[in-house]
């Protein structure tokens, strides 16, 4: 079994306890939470509590995961928006809310379970839990993603991403207004050693850098793109806090709720590759999902 500490920062004081957990740990479903804590796996300040129970500034939240058990992944029928399928590989627009494979706090209604239903055939590199993802986004992030459909495709891909031979653009809407047209961000990415439930700028991560580019600015707002040239753990959401700018909605980097939306404003809109067996260049778009840009309307109407 697994034990982890969390300390409750300002920002996420008056929240349900079962809801603070599936934000700062988001492989973990509300109703997962709410599991644990009937379990009486989850303590704060040292006393067992109820799902009811409203954290507080400086609580002291631990809780102890207990081992995965063993899943048969079985396909489920969950609408899925294939873009492009050949014989290799397959590229999915995932929508916002969905989490990408199957872990212990998700047992169901992932995109796994989706391709599962929907493709003959995936690869099998990554094991039974991962049949053929290649990379991944964060549940509350929409966007493109490719898919492996046997391990040789799959091996090519993964070759690429480590080698930068990957175009992917995103997509964010953005706190505060940032002044100038571009900027390249390079600062290493590692576990926050004051929350290990997230990620940080860090001296001894892995290095990472994004490009980004403004699109719009707005009164307190900035829309902007962002190119990936590594692909670390939550990068560009970590990438702009950094320098000041961090995402919209997001609940674990960002201020809470400060635009009607449910989650980080940040959409995977562009995926480019050659095809990992033809070697042919292929180029995907996928537009912003609705509630992004409803937000986004607002933003421009008001400006």
């Amino acid at each position: 079994m697994s034990q982890l500490e969390h300390t409750v920062a300002a920002e996420q004081a008056g929240l349900r306890i079962d809801k603070l957990l599936s934000d700062i740990q988001e492989d973990v479903s509300r109703s997962q939470a709410q599991s644990w804590i009937k379990d009486d796996l989850v303590t704060v300040n040292g006393t067992k509590v109820k799902n009811k129970y409203t954290v507080q500034e400086g609580d002291v939240i631990a809780w102890t995961i207990p081992e995965p058990e063993e899943m048969k992944i079985e396909a489920e029928d969950i609408p899925l928006e294939i873009i492009y399928e050949d014989a290799d590989i397959a590229v999915v627009n995932k929508p916002r809310g969905m989490v990408v494979h199957p872990s212990n706090g998700h047992q169901s209604g992932t995109m796994v379970h989706a391709l599962l239903y929907h493709l003959k055939d995936l690869s099998g590199i990554n094991g039974t839990m991962r049949p053929g993802i290649v990379h991944r986004i964060d549940k509350d992030t929409s966007g493109l993603l490719v898919v492996a459909k046997h391990d040789k495709a799959h091996q090519k891909l993964t070759d690429m991403l480590k080698d930068h031979d990957i175009e992917r653009k995103y997509r964010a809407i953005v706190h505060g207004v940032i002044d100038h047209e571009f900027g390249t961000i390079e600062a290493p990415i590692g576990r926050d050693p004051n929350d290990r439930q997230k990620m940080a700028v860090v001296e001894n991560g892995k290095p990472a850098v994004t490009h980004f580019e403004v699109l719009e600015r707005f009164e307190d707002f900035t829309y902007v793109e962002c190119k990936l040239e590594t692909g670390r753990t939550h990068q560009i959401r970590v990438h702009m806090q950094y320098i000041g700018y961090p995402l919209a909605g997001d609940p674990k980097y960002g201020p809470r709720r400060t635009l009607d939306i449910d989650g980080q404003a940040l959409h995977a809109a562009v995926l480019g590759f050659h095809h990992p067996i033809t070697g042919e260049w292929l180029h995907f778009e996928a537009p912003v999902p609705q509630v992004f840009q409803e937000e986004l309307d607002k933003l421009q109407f008001n400006a």
